[in-house]
C-alpha cells in the first residue's frame, strides 16, 4: 500500500507545474562520492530521502531544491556512498553467540588453543559445561585436529565441546563423550561421523556434522534471554560494519518469533531475510502457513527453506565425487536423503517457497542440481505459485566444471562467500588436489555463464566484515597479499562486479531488486558509507577502510564517532 501511495504521488506531481513539483526531503546527503550500482547513472554527489525512499540522486546543485527549513543536511565530506550492503549468507544468532561464549578465532597453535580453553575452565565449577567456537587448525604446526585427550589435560572435570570455525565439526573431551554415551561401539549417524583412532577404535573426540548433535543435545540449552541477547548483539555488530540486510541461512521458528518481538519493540532495525531448516517441522510449517514478505517496514521477509546437503571441506565432511586427496579412505558424505528432499521441493514450488541448499563438495553440488532439476520438471512454470522460484545453492565451492553451466540453464543462483576462497585455499589443494580446484570458488566462471553471484560472509564461520569480503572478491589473495598454486586468479571479479555481489545481486536473490540494491529514485533508502573509495584505492587499502555511517529506511542507524 505504501508503494502504491508513492506511485500515485509521483504521478500527481508529474502533472503539476515544474516549480511546484519538488517536495522538500527529510534528509539530504551532499558532497558524497556516490556509486549507485545503477548502470544507467553510475555516479552522483547527492541523495535526497523522503520517509524511507530515495527521491533524488544527482549533483549537489540539483539537490538544493529538496532542502527546506526542516530538512536535515548531512555533509559527507567526500566519503564514499554505496547502496546498502547485504550479507547474502550469514548466521545472525551465531554472530552474537560468538561474543557470548568462548571465542577461539585466531588461535595460532594447539598450545594456544588449550591455553584459552584452560582459562575458561578455570572460571567454571567442576561439572559445568565449557562451549565455544572458532578454532581452525590450518596454520597450526602440525595442522591436525585437536583430540579428546588434548582437552582432557586442561579440562579433566568439565565437559567441553568446541566447534571448528566451519560449524561442521567439533571436538569433545572425554567427560562430554561420556555424557553423550559415545564409545568405541557407537555407530556414526546418517549424515555425520564419529571419528575414531585407527589403532584402538576409540572415539578421538572429533564429531562431524550430524554426529555433533549427540553431544550438543547434552549441552544446557540457550535461554530465551540469551537467544534475544545474541540477536541484538549480532544486529549491532552488523550495522556497525555496514551491512543493511543479512540473509539468515537456516534456523527455526524460534528465531522468527524472536525477530518479530524485537522488531515490534523497535529494538532492531537491520533488515533480515530469513530461512528455516528443512526437511523437517519448521519447513513443513512454512509450507503450510505461507511466506511473510515485507513486514515491519520491509525489514523482515520469511519465505525460504534451508537444506544442508553435505558438510565442510576443512573437516572433510564435504561430499566429493572422488576421495579426498589427503584422506583416500573417505569422500565425505551427503547429509540429506533424496526420498525426503524431493517431495518437499515439489511442495515448495507449488506454494511459492524459495529453497536454498548448502552444497560444498562437487558430489553435493551435482546432487543438489539433480534434485532441483527433477522438481522443476515435475512442476512446470504454469503450476508454480512463483514461476521463477530463484532457488539457490549456498557456497557452491567445489563444482565440477561440467556442472557450472547447469546453474544458468536451470535458473539456479550460486550464493558464494569470497572469504572462503582466501582461507580455504591454504588447505584446499591438499584436500582435493590441484586438478579439482579448476571449478572451485569459481565466481568469474559463474558470472560469465550467465548467473548472478550474490556475495556473503557465512559469519560466524568467517569474520563477517564487508571489506574483507569485497577485498577477497577482487584480490583473491589472503589478507597479507599471498597467492599460491591453486588460487586461480582468473576467477577474481572486477570492482563493479564485486559491488553488485553485495548490493543488487543479493536483492535479486531475495526477489527485492525493484525495492533495493541500487541507489535510484523510488527505492528504499539504504546506504553504506565508507571512509575510502574502495572502487579505486589499491587492494590492500580496502582492508583498512571503515564504515562511517549506515542508513536503513532513510534513518541513520550507525554513525562512527
Amino acid at each position: 500500500m505504501k508503494l502504491l501511495l508513492i506511485v500515485v504521488s509521483v504521478l500527481l506531481l508529474s502533472l503539476m507545474p515544474a516549480q511546484q513539483r519538488v517536495q522538500t526531503a527529510d534528509i539530504v546527503f551532499k558532497n558524497g562520492n556516490v556509486y549507485t550500482a545503477n548502470d544507467k547513472a553510475p555516479t552522483a554527489q547527492a541523495i535526497a530521502v523522503k520517509a524511507d525512499r530515495i527521491v533524488f540522486v544527482g549533483s549537489n546543485d540539483a539537490a538544493q531544491k529538496f532542502i527546506g527549513k526542516d530538512t536535515r543536511v548531512v555533509d559527507l565530506k567526500g566519503n564514499t556512498v554505496l547502496p546498502g550492503f547485504t550479507d547474502s549468507h550469514q548466521h545472525l544468532s551465531g554472530v552474537g553467540l560468538r561474543e557470548m561464549t568462548l571465542n577461539l578465532e585466531g588461535t595460532t597453535s594447539l598450545a594456544d588453543f588449550l591455553a584459552k580453553v584452560k582459562e575458561r575452565v578455570d572460571q567454571k565449577k567442576p561439572g559445568e559445561w565449557v562451549t565455544g567456537r572458532g578454532w581452525i587448525e590450518t596454520h597450526w604446526q602440525p595442522a591436525v585436529f585437536p583430540t579428546r585427550w588434548d582437552l582432557d589435560k586442561v579440562a579433566p572435570n568439565n565437559p567441553v565441546f568446541l566447534g571448528r570455525a566451519d560449524g561442521h565439526g567439533g571436538v569433545a573431551n572425554s567427560a562430554a563423550l561420556k555424557l553423550a554415551g559415545i564409545d568405541k561401539d557407537t555407530p556414526s549417524p546418517f549424515g555425520g561421523e564419529i571419528s575414531k583412532d585407527k589403532q584402538t577404535g576409540e572415539p578421538n573426540g572429533m564429531l562431524l556434522d550430524a554426529a555433533q548433535g549427540l553431544v550438543r543435545r547434552r549441552v544446557p540449552p540457550t535461554t530465551p534471554e540469551e537467544a534475544e541477547r545474541a540477536v541484538v548483539l549480532g544486529v549491532k555488530r552488523n550495522i556497525e560494519v555496514g551491512w543493511t540486510q543479512v540473509q539468515d541461512a537456516g534456523g527455526s521458528y524460534a528465531d522468527v518469533e524472536i525477530f518479530k518481538k524485537l522488531y515490534a519493540a523497535g529494538t532492531i532495525k537491520l533488515r533480515i531475510y530469513k530461512a528455516v531448516h528443512g526437511p523437517g517441522p519448521s519447513a513443513t510449517r512454512l509450507l503450510n502457513e505461507g511466506a511473510t514478505i515485507g513486514a515491519f517496514g520491509n525489514r523482515f521477509t520469511f519465505r525460504t527453506i534451508k537444506v544442508v546437503s553435505d558438510g565442510a571441506l576443512g573437516s572433510r565432511g564435504a561430499a566429493l565425487l572422488a576421495p579426498y586427496s589427503d584422506a583416500p579412505d573417505t569422500s565425505g558424505f551427503l547429509t540429506v536423503k533424496a526420498e525426503e528432499l524431493r517431495p518437499m521441493l515439489i511442495d515448495a514450488l507449488r506454494k511459492g517457497i524459495q529453497v536454498e541448499t548448502h552444497a560444498i563438495g562437487d558430489l553435493a553440488n551435482r546432487f543438489t542440481l539433480d534434485e532441483y532439476e527433477a522438481a522443476l520438471k515435475a512442476v512446470p512454470a504454469g503450476q508454480r505459485k512463483v514461476a521463477d522460484p530463484r532457488w539457490r545453492v549456498e557456497h557452491a565451492q567445489i563444482v565440477n566444471p561440467a556442472d557450472i553451466p547447469r546453474f544458468a540453464k536451470l535458473g539456479i543462483i550460486p550464493s558464494m562467500q569470497p572469504s572462503h576462497a582466501i582461507g580455504d585455499l591454504f588447505f584446499a589443494p591438499k584436500r582435493v588436489g590441484i586438478d579439482r580446484l579448476a571449478g572451485s570458488y569459481a565466481w568469474q566462471s559463474f558470472i560469465k555463464s550467465g548467473v548472478v553471484v550474490p556475495g556473503g560472509s557465512d559469519a560466524p564461520v568467517e569474520r563477517g566484515e564487508p571489506m574483507i569480503e569485497f577485498y577477497a572478491a577482487v584480490a583473491r589473495k589472503d589478507q597479507k597479499g599471498f597467492s599460491g598454486e591453486g588460487w586461480h586468479p582468473e576467477e577474481a571479479v572486477n570492482r563493479e562486479q564485486a559491488l553488485k555481489m553485495f548490493t543488487i545481486w543479493p536483492a535479486y536473490a531475495a526477489f527485492e531488486e525493484k525495492l533495493r540494491g541500487t541507489i535510484e529514485v523510488g527505492k528504499l533508502a539504504d546506504l553504506t558509507i565508507l571512509s575510502a573509495d574502495i572502487m579505486k584505492i589499491p587492494e590492500p587499502e580496502i582492508l583498512k577502510t571503515r564504515c562511517v555511517m549506515t542508513v536503513i529506511n532513510g534513518e541513520i542507524v550507525h554513525e562512527a564517532t
